[in-house]
Formats: structure tokens, C-alpha cells, sequence
């Protein structure tokens, strides 16, 4: 790790080989941040213009399609050229929304970005993480994640998770010169921290990244897509040269002109054009339409990946329950002094006020003058705090069951009896105790004192949210899996589960202790199929638990707030986290529900299932017109005979039929459920009614040479074009049911403007280079009558055939 000499001009302005207490004063930050050493990184939210622009605009179908415009000019009919509109069009829309998106999230960004606390000319203030600087006086609480590198300077039990960086799960107590590297999650007590290493040079300065940099967000509709391309791809390249050949030995065809003109049409046809730009533009849509609605995404996948969600990991605390826990009462247990107890709590809370139940306790019981002479702060692993005070008593504070695991003798057995007791009613409940000895230490971590006398129960109250038992119920009825998993007595979690409706859970009896649950992976798994409510679960276990159920099969959604949620959020498929949770959680989640509603997580469901509902749609009219493109081209190819349509008329086609329906159906409402096997079930649509259209089109063209010799190859065009058009529409028919309102609206405009370049010369002739007459427009009506049928036909039995089994696709980590 880099010292704090590290970098190539920190000799111009040393750094205190040892920050005094008071922090760096004002000059000597300016000093740091005029050399460039602050933890500012290359790291952003969003691309840059420029490389949105070039994502847009400089792609490889879009290289092919300007080729074959210029070849088409070299020709000099123009109309055919009038398919370079689409790669201006597409790349302009895909630039504007992508740069409107940019800027709503990169604001969003900015209100949601971690701050870090520093101490300077002797007073505590809030920075942002990127105003750190070289020598900074870090100060680190319970939930933070460590901003910058840097060695201990002063702790009171300070302990950090490093598993998000090493995969080492066990916290490590740090003491006095020890290192610490960014990235790190505080898991116990406080630490001052000086900053020898900055930006790009620390460890992971990035905290909104870092943590998430080892996993990406798995995309179906991503991964569909893009093998689709790569076989697209590898079409273009094999029947491109064959086309030319056999468009330069037609006789069919007068010249070279006639030559490129049937190629380019044939190249253009099997070209994508669009498809890329909808899907981007879906997820981008469906992002800033979160962003309205207080939820913020960090992975634009993450919005599809949530539609494929079949299990949901739910904390207990911040999630079912508001989280801000408050003070009950006090229940004596008749031993030691129950008088102390209160200055007792009041020391417990003041010795580790960053912790949420010690912040409840300090707003009831005031701290007492003096310092303890130990402290151990509280720990999601173990569950307790202690102090020792200067007259000698320890006293401790935590889960009845933590801290008297095994009791023994009467006062501990009535104390363990009546915790559970109150537990099983709903309350939280902590046990306060005294021993005469102080806590040891065993392999680095604390451990209870010895001779411990329960002297008091303190309960504490927990709001559950108003919407928890409809948001249940929504994933219910969606038949999503619901699994609560939580750090508090099992018995207290049964029955806040009971209240808000989780399946299968009637009170405080049907909660698994997570201690009794197996650590084998597969035995771990069935449990985790058969239970529903668990408590006393430690963050490893959390974790352990979200990789059982993936193990299984299944897609996981885990929601949670605090420090000991962090690694599960991580791990899980989509890491949910609350707003008013812990800078870890935030960091290391796909999603961020910033306003802290949990009744906002079944918007984003639903926004997940419109995007990949609906890009389907448009992936199905995009492949329909590549295979048909494609058989096409085989056709003639086989023949030796003219490309049956020409550029502009293929441009037509694809305008009416794909291009701005495609819009509209990926940007409208959906509420369908997510179904599995997007490509598979895509290509078993499209591969059959692409063959049907292709058949379709080219009987026509060879029915209008054979019944009319005298139209030529211009006339058969039309009929070929004419038919296309009437069976796309009816496949359009097809995708977009259930047919709304605004849906017939949007088939009837097209089919209006088809009908209207038909019956216009002036449209029809001199730009489309249509040649109509009622020979074909009849043959055209019947062969296009015919194909729409045979397509109705293959959409009755693709409706009919099976769904692919559900099986969860390896995401890339």
C-alpha cells in the first residue's frame, strides 16, 4: 500500500509523518488539493458526451448501412438512399435520450453520493468523498465505508470488514498504526484514520464502485440480443458475397447499377438497424423514469434483472419495521441492583453512539460524568456491547441469547425464560447484565466476561411500515418467494412477519434460529426452500443464505439497510438498499430506494417487466424482417434472379412495420409477467413467420412475372412489396395484443400511410418506385391475404407450445 509519500510530486508538499489530532489546517488542504493529491477519481456515474456520442454513432451496423449508402449514390437513383435517415435518426434519438438520462441520474448522483467525515483545525465536517485529501484526518463510525488508505491513528474497538476487498468474511480489530484500506466496512466502534493514499492511487477510493466492481448485473435481454447480433453478423458476412455474385449474373438485372441496387437491399434488409437503440432506450426510459419516483439505479440491467426476481430477501429492521427503534421500558429481573441500571444504559449508549439501539437508550437514560475504563463496542456478530467502569463492574448489553448462550443457575434460566417470553409478543429485547470481571479477548475479538448476574430486560419499540403487508402481498400474488431474514431474536421476527402477512407464518413459532441451520451448502439450500422466517442470522450467514438460494435456481432480490446487509446485498442477483441505510449498503446495491419506501420496490418490479416484456415485442418485428431478408436473399441467390425489393421500398416496410411501432410498443405500458428464455422463445416466433413472410413476398414477385411478363422486375417489386407490407402488419397485430385503444390507433396510422403512398403517384412512383395496377394489387391482396393467415396459424401454435423449463443463467462476476 502506498505510504503518505506515495506519488510523483508529493515531495513538492510533505505530508506530517503523523496528522496532529486537530486535523490539517486550511492552507495545508489548499496545499494538497493544488498538487492533485484528493480523492478524486476516473471513476463516473454515467459516459461522458463524447462517448455517448461515439457508442451511437460509430457502430458496426452503422458502418455497414453508411457503406452501402454510398454504393447506393454511386448508382445515382436517390431514393434508394433514403435509408441513410434511419442511421441518422437512430443515432440522434439515441444520443438525446442517453444525454437527458445522463443528466437526471448524474444529479441524482450527486444528492446521493457518500460523504466522508474529516477532522480540520480541530473541528469534525462533512466533505465529499472526493474532497478528501492527502493527510486527512478520517473519522469512522459503525456503517461507514473507508474512503481513502490510510493507517490508525486512534480506536475505540475499531473493526472493519475487509471481504468485500479480500473474501475474507471475519472482522478484523484494528488497532493503533494498523492500515486500513478503502473499501473497508466499519463493523464495530470508531476509528480515526489518517489518509496516505488518494484517489487513483488508494486501494478503491471509488466507494460507489468498488465494492460492486467484481460483479455485473446478469442481462437476458442483453445477452439475448447481442448472440442475436453475432449471428447476424456472420449471415451479412457469408450471403453478402454471395448476393452480389448472383445479382451480377441475373439476367434480371441491366447493369452493375441494378447489381448494387439488389445487394444493398438485400444487405439492408438483414441489418438490425434499430434494435440496439430500443433496448438502450427501454432500459434508459424505465431508469429516469425511476429516478421520478426516488429510486435510483446504479446498473441500467438491474432494471430488467429485477423482473426476473423469484425470491426476495427481506431485513427485518429499516424494511418490514421504520427503524428508528425507540426506548419501551425497563422489566427487572429482581438480581444485583436494579437501580443502576439506568446510569449503567446511559454509559453503554455513550460509550458507542454510533449505534442505532445505543442512539435510542441515549435519548432516556443521560450519560454519567467520567469515561469507562473499557469499552467494547456493539458488533452485528456478536451481538452485545460492554463497559467496564473505573469503580470495576462490567456491564453488558445485547441479545438475551448472546450474552447468556448457555445459561446456567436460576437467575440466568429465568432470565432466558422471560425474554423469550416478551419476544414472542413482538417486542425487542436486550438483556443488561453485570459481571465483576472484564471482557477477554480471544483470537482478536472480545469476549464475555465471566459470573455474569442479569439485572434488567430493556425493551424497545419498532414501528413496522404501514405498507409492508400490501407490498407483501403484491410479491405474493406475483408468486414470488418471501424469505425474512434477520439479526434479532427469531421469535420477535416470527411474529412481525406473522403481522404483515408473510406466507406460511402464523407467530413466533414458525422462525428458524439461523444458529441451528447447517453450514453445508446443499443442506443450507433445502432449509432455505422450507423456511421462510429466520433470526440470530450473522451478516456471513446473511450471505451464505442469498448464495444457498441462488444455488437452487433461483433469482434473489435482498433489501436491507444496515452494515450487516452489506455483503449480502452484494452477492445477491439485485442488492435493494434503503436510502437512510448505511453508506455500505448504498454502495454496494444495484438499487437504491432513496426515500427509504419499501412500497416503492414494487414499482421498479413492474418498470423491470414492461422493459423486458416490451423489448421482446420489438426484438420479434426486428428478427421477422431479418429472416425473411435473409430467405430473401437465399431465394435469389438459388434463382439467380433480381433481389425481389428495392432500398426505398424495404426502408418503407421497415418504417411502417418495425421501425415506429417498435417505439411505441417498447416505451408503452406491460404488466406482463416475466417469462423465461427470451432468445429461444424470440426465435421460436420470428424464425417461422420471418420463412412464412420471405415465402409470401417471393411468390409474389415470381406469380407477377409469371401471370403479367410485361410489368418486369419493377412490377413484381411492387407486388413483392405490397405483400410484405399486409403480412408485417398483421404480424404487428399479432405482437401487440391485447389490443388497447392506443394500440389499434397506432396499426390503423400505419396501415393509413401505407395505403396512402399506394394510392399517391407523386409518393408512390417517383420516390418508393412503385408501379401499380389492379393486376397487382390484386395478386397482392391474396398473396398477402394467404401469408397473414399462415402467420395467425404459426402465433396459434407458438402460443400452444410449452414454455421453456426455468433455469437461472450464471451471471458474470
Amino acid at each position: 500500500m502506498a505510504g503518505a509519500g506515495t506519488g510523483t510530486t508529493s515531495q513538492e508538499a510533505p505530508v506530517p509523518r503523523e496528522t496532529p489530532a486537530t486535523g490539517l489546517t486550511a492552507a495545508a488542504v489548499a496545499a494538497q488539493v493544488a498538487l492533485g493529491h484528493t480523492n478524486a477519481t476516473s471513476a463516473r456515474t454515467s459516459r461522458t458526451i463524447g462517448e455517448i456520442v461515439r457508442a451511437n454513432v460509430f457502430t458496426i451496423f452503422n458502418g455497414i448501412l453508411v457503406t452501402l449508402w454510398v454504393l447506393v449514390l454511386l448508382t445515382g437513383r436517390w431514393q434508394n438512399g433514403l435509408f441513410g435517415l434511419v442511421i441518422v435518426t437512430n443515432s440522434a434519438i439515441g444520443i438525446v435520450q442517453e444525454v437527458r438520462a445522463k443528466r437526471t441520474l448524474d444529479r441524482l448522483a450527486v444528492l446521493n453520493a457518500p460523504r466522508a467525515r474529516v477532522v480540520r483545525e480541530g473541528a469534525e465536517r462533512e466533505v465529499q468523498v472526493a474532497d478528501v485529501v492527502l493527510g486527512d484526518l478520517l473519522v469512522l463510525a459503525v456503517g461507514d465505508q473507508v474512503p481513502a488508505d490510510g493507517v490508525v491513528r486512534a480506536t475505540t474497538g475499531f473493526s472493519v470488514d475487509e471481504s468485500l476487498l479480500t473474501g475474507e468474511a471475519e472482522p478484523v480489530a484494528k488497532a493503533g498504526g494498523d492500515e486500513v484500506w478503502s473499501g473497508a466496512i466499519v463493523v464495530a466502534g470508531r476509528g480515526r484514520v489518517q489518509a496516505t493514499a488518494v484517489g487513483e492511487e488508494s486501494y478503491a477510493a471509488r466507494l460507489a464502485t468498488e465494492a460492486r466492481r467484481f460483479t455485473t448485473t446478469y442481462s437476458e435481454l442483453v445477452a439475448g440480443t447481442n448472440r442475436l447480433l453475432r449471428w447476424i453478423a456472420v449471415a451479412l458476412v457469408v450471403v453478402g458475397p454471395a448476393v452480389l455474385w448472383s445479382q451480377l449474373h441475373t439476367a434480371d438485372n441491366a447493369g452493375w447499377r441494378d447489381a448494387v441496387t439488389g445487394t444493398v437491399a438485400a444487405m439492408v434488409g438483414m441489418v438490425p438497424e434499430g434494435l440496439v437503440l430500443l433496448t438502450t432506450l427501454a432500459f434508459v426510459v424505465a431508469t429516469v423514469g425511476l429516478a421520478r419516483r426516488q429510486i435510483l439505479v446504479h446498473e441500467l440491467p438491474a432494471v430488467e434483472g429485477l423482473a426476473r426476481v423469484d425470491v426476495v430477501c427481506l431485513d427485518k429492521t429499516g424494511t418490514l419495521t421504520h427503524g428508528d427503534v425507540r426506548f419501551d421500558r425497563l422489566v427487572p429481573l429482581g438480581n444485583g441492583d436494579p437501580a443502576l441500571a439506568p446510569a449503567a444504559l446511559g454509559l453503554l449508549a455513550a460509550a458507542d453512539p454510533a449505534n442505532a439501539t445505543a442512539a435510542a437508550l441515549a435519548a432516556s437514560f443521560p450519560s454519567p460524568n467520567g469515561p469507562p475504563a473499557q469499552t467494547v463496542p456493539f458488533s452485528s456478530v456478536r451481538k452485545w456491547s460492554a463497559v467496564t467502569t473505573a469503580a470495576g463492574p462490567t456491564w453488558v448489553l445485547g441479545a438475551p441469547e448472546m450474552v447468556l448462550p448457555a445459561p446456567s443457575g436460576t437467575e440466568q434460566v429465568a432470565a432466558r425464560a422471560r425474554s423469550d417470553e416478551l419476544a414472542a409478543t413482538g417486542a425487542r429485547v436486550l438483556l443488561l447484565a453485570r459481571s465483576g470481571e472484564s471482557p477477554g479477548t480471544h483470537d482478536g475479538d472480545a469476549v464475555l466476561p465471566g459470573g455474569l448476574v442479569p439485572v434488567t430486560l430493556v425493551l424497545l419499540a419498532e414501528r413496522i411500515r404501514a405498507d409492508a403487508a400490501e407490498v407483501l402481498g403484491y410479491f405474493t400474488d406475483q408468486g414470488v418467494a418471501l424469505k425474512v431474514i434477520s439479526g434479532d431474536n427469531p421469535r420477535t421476527v416470527g411474529v412481525v412477519a406473522a403481522s404483515v402477512g408473510v406466507p406460511g407464518v402464523t407467530g413466533a413459532e414458525d422462525a428458524i434460529d439461523a444458529r441451528t441451520l447447517p453450514e453445508d451448502p446443499d443442506a443450507l439450500a433445502a432449509a432455505m426452500e422450507a423456511g421462510s422466517v429466520f433470526g440470530r442470522v450473522t451478516p456471513h450467514q446473511k450471505r451464505a443464505m442469498v448464495q444457498a438460494l441462488q444455488r437452487s435456481g433461483h433469482v434473489v432480490a435482498m433489501t436491507g439497510d444496515g452494515v450487516n446487509d452489506a455483503l449480502a446485498l452484494k452477492d445477491a442477483d439485485i442488492g435493494v438498499a434503503m436510502g437512510n441505510g448505511s453508506a455500505a449498503t448504498r454502495a454496494v446495491a444495484q438499487l437504491v430506494l432513496l426515500d427509504g419506501r419499501f412500497a416503492s420496490l414494487p414499482v421498479a418490479v413492474g418498470e423491470g417487466r414492461r422493459v423486458i416484456a416490451n423489448i421482446e415485442r420489438a426484438a420479434n418485428l426486428f428478427l421477422v424482417k431479418n429472416i425473411y431478408s435473409l430467405v430473401l436473399a437465399m431465394i435469389t441467390v438459388v434463382a439467380v434472379s433480381a433481389y425481389p425489393l428495392e432500398p426505398i421500398q424495404l426502408t418503407l416496410i421497415s418504417t411502417l412495420t418495425i421501425g415506429v411501432p417498435a417505439f411505441f410498443l417498447a416505451l408503452g405500458p406491460n404488466s406482463r409477467r416475466y417469462l423465461p428464455g427470451f432468445l429461444r422463445r424470440v426465435l421460436r416466433f420470428s424464425v417461422p413467420v420471418g420463412l412464412l413472410t420471405g415465402a409470401a413476398a417471393y411468390a409474389g414477385y415470381a406469380v407477377s412475372r409469371w401471370l403479367e411478363p410485361d410489368v418486369g422486375v419493377a412490377g413484381a417489386r411492387t407486388t413483392a412489396t405490397l405483400v410484405v407490407l399486409i403480412v408485417a402488419l398483421w404480424t404487428l397485430v399479432v405482437l401487440a395484443r391485447p389490443l388497447h385503444v392506443w394500440k389499434v390507433a397506432l396499426i390503423a396510422t400505419m396501415a393509413g400511410i401505407a395505403a396512402l403512398v399506394v394510392a399517391v403517384p407523386a409518393l408512390g412512383e417517383r420516390i418508393v418506385l412503385l408501379q401499380v395496377s389492379p393486376q397487382v394489387l390484386l395478386t397482392a391482396a391474396l398473396m398477402g391475404a394467404g401469408g397473414a393467415l399462415l402467420v395467425e396459424i404459426s402465433s396459434w401454435v407458438f402460443r400452444a407450445a410449452p414454455a421453456p423449463s426455468r433455469s437461472r443463467p450464471a451471471p458474470a462476476r
